[in-house]
């Protein structure tokens, strides 16, 4: 573990370098040496996103699983699709809690009631450039008769819903086909505690 924290950090200044559907601001720096003494101020700039929520929807009963598709603009000069395969997700811009928007996101993006849910991990995304921090959960949930059309028309968003067995989305992530950390540790996740959510779930 690091032997430093917030006050081996002096931020000489901050500003917001542009402001849109997100912020980026301006940082200059410096911090604590691992050698001793302090490092020479440093320019950083900082995508502000804040906290957010990513739900794996998983039918325990049926073995099936719900992931979603939309456009990424992040995605849209990889060489690839841009059209992501991911789960539900959502960020924190309000005094809701984690748990609350995972269930509001279900609702939202696949029109789903989730149940139980359970913690997968919590982590930074992109600590080198970004503040986001994500709280990963699976969800317990029926999804008998899901899938289709979602998403918020005002927030322009454009998702589809789709079920998977189980066994089709471990096979996608094998292929790459799923290609976003968030999916990718939510899913191998669950091919490690599958057998006991089922015996808790079913």
């Amino acid at each position: 573990m690091a032997d430093f924290d917030r006050d081996d950090v002096e931020v000489i200044d901050s500003r917001s370098a542009w402001r849109g559907f997100f912020e980026i601001r301006a940082l200059t720096l410096r911090h604590r040496l691992f050698a001793g003494g302090w490092g020479k101020p440093i320019s950083r700039e900082l995508f502000v996103r804040g906290p957010a929520v990513g739900l794996l929807p998983y039918d325990a009963q049926r073995d099936e699983v719900l992931l979603v598709e939309q456009f990424r603009v992040g995605a849209l000069d990889s060489g690839q699709s841009p059209w992501l395969t991911e789960l539900v997700a959502g960020i924190i811009d309000t005094d809701e809690s984690p748990e609350d928007v995972a269930r509001r996101e279900a609702r939202e993006e696949a029109d789903i009631a989730v149940g139980e849910l359970e913690a997968v991990a919590e982590y930074f995304s992109s600590p080198g450039g970004s503040d986001e921090y994500f709280y990963l959960y699976c969800g317990q949930c029926s999804l008998d008769g899901a899938g289709g059309l979602h998403g918020l028309a005002t927030e322009g968003e454009d998702i589809r819903a789709s079920v998977y067995a189980a066994e089709t989305a471990f096979a996608m992530l094998d292929r790459g086909e799923i290609n976003n950390a968030h999916s990718v540790i939510a899913l191998q996740w669950l091919r490690l505690h599958r057998a006991r959510l089922q015996a808790q779930w079913s």
